[in-house]
C-alpha cells in the first residue's frame, strides 16, 4: 500500500461567501503535488486546514501519520511552510535567522544551508533590509528547506516577483527538489510554475476538486482540433469537452486525444484540418468552463 504524506477525506467548510464540499485530496510520499486555482478557488483554505490553522466542519485530515487538529504539534515539527506573506526581521542578518531557526529545530542542516546559500546566491552576513524581494523569497525558502522537513507546503511563494526573478526561483527550486526527494504541496494560480515543479496536478475551483492527474496524463490526453464542417455534421461528439462553431469551421476540445477520437470526428462529419496539444493553462481553463 502506497504511503501518504497527507490525506484529506470528505472535507467540508462553509463561510458566508465560500463553500467547500466533500474535498478529497492526498499526496503520496516523495511526490510534488501542484494545486492550481484562481484567487478564491479554495487553495489557501485547503492549506490552512492541512496546517491545522482552521478546523474543517466535516471530514478527516491526516498529515505524516498524525490526525489533525488533535496531533498538529507533532505533525508541524516535520512540516516546512513558506508563503508570499512571510516576513523576516529587517534589521537582522540572514545568518541571525539561520541561527534562530536552528535553536528551535535541532535538525537544521548547516551544511545544506551553506549549499543553499551558494545556489541562491545569498550572503549570510547581509541584513534582510538590504535584500531585494526575490532575495527575501529565496532566504525564506532556505530557512524552510534547511530544516529538511518531511512535508514542504508552499503557498504561492513567488507572488509579487517579476517574471525573471520568479523563473529564477522556480528553476532553482525545481533543481533542489530533484536532488532531494521530499513530499511537496505547491499552491499557485500560475500554471507555468506548477508545470515546472509538479509530478501530479490538482485543479481546484470554487471549493471543488475538478481533476487530479499526473502532469504527463493531462498533456497527453487533452487536445484541440480545428475542423471543417460537412453539411450534415453532428451537433455533439462523444468525448468532446467543447465545440465552437464559426460558419463552416469548428474548434473542438477533448480530454480523449487519441487516434480513435480523430476517426470519430471524421465519422460525425468533421474534417480535421489541424490538431494541437494544449498547455496546462488551457487545460485548466477548459476544466473550469466545463464545471460551470
Amino acid at each position: 500500500m502506497q504511503q501518504l504524506a497527507f490525506e484529506m477525506r470528505n472535507i467540508s467548510i462553509r463561510y458566508p461567501h465560500f463553500t467547500m464540499e466533500n474535498l478529497n485530496l492526498a499526496l503520496p510520499k516523495g511526490q510534488v503535488l501542484g494545486l492550481v486555482g484562481v484567487n478564491g478557488a479554495g487553495k489557501s483554505t485547503t492549506i490552512r486546514i492541512l496546517m491545522g490553522l482552521v478546523k474543517a466542519q466535516a471530514g478527516q485530515v491526516e498529515v505524516l501519520g498524525y490526525k489533525l487538529p488533535e496531533q498538529q504539534v507533532q505533525a508541524k515539527y516535520d512540516i516546512g511552510f513558506a508563503s508570499d506573506d512571510m516576513r523576516l526581521y529587517k534589521s537582522q542578518t540572514l545568518q541571525w535567522h539561520m541561527d534562530f531557526i536552528q535553536s528551535i529545530y535541532p535538525q537544521f542542516d548547516k551544511a545544506y544551508a551553506k549549499d543553499l546559500l551558494h545556489r541562491f546566491e545569498l550572503i549570510a552576513d547581509q541584513k534582510i533590509k538590504g535584500l531585494s524581494h526575490g532575495q527575501r523569497v529565496k532566504a525564506c525558502l532556505l530557512l524552510v528547506l534547511a530544516r529538511r522537513p518531511k512535508l514542504l507546503v508552499l503557498d504561492e511563494p513567488t507572488t509579487g516577483l517579476d517574471p525573471v526573478a520568479r523563473d529564477e526561483v522556480i528553476s532553482e527550486l525545481a533543481d533542489i527538489l530533484r536532488d532531494d526527494e521530499r513530499s511537496v504541496l505547491f499552491s499557485s494560480h500560475n500554471t507555468h510554475d506548477i508545470e515546472k515543479l509538479s509530478d501530479q496536478i490538482a485543479f481546484l475551483d470554487r471549493g471543488k476538486l475538478l481533476a487530479l492527474q499526473d502532469k504527463e496524463s493531462y498533456l497527453e490526453s487533452w487536445g484541440r482540433f480545428r475542423c471543417q464542417l460537412a453539411s450534415d455534421a453532428a451537433a455533439q461528439v462523444a468525448g468532446a469537452v467543447s465545440i465552437k462553431r464559426n460558419g463552416q469551421l469548428a474548434e473542438i476540445i477533448t480530454d480523449q486525444c487519441t487516434p480513435e477520437f480523430g476517426a470519430q470526428l471524421q465519422h460525425a462529419g468533421f474534417k480535421v484540418l489541424e490538431q494541437h496539444r494544449m498547455s496546462l493553462e488551457e487545460i485548466f481553463v477548459a476544466n473550469v468552463k466545463r464545471s460551470r
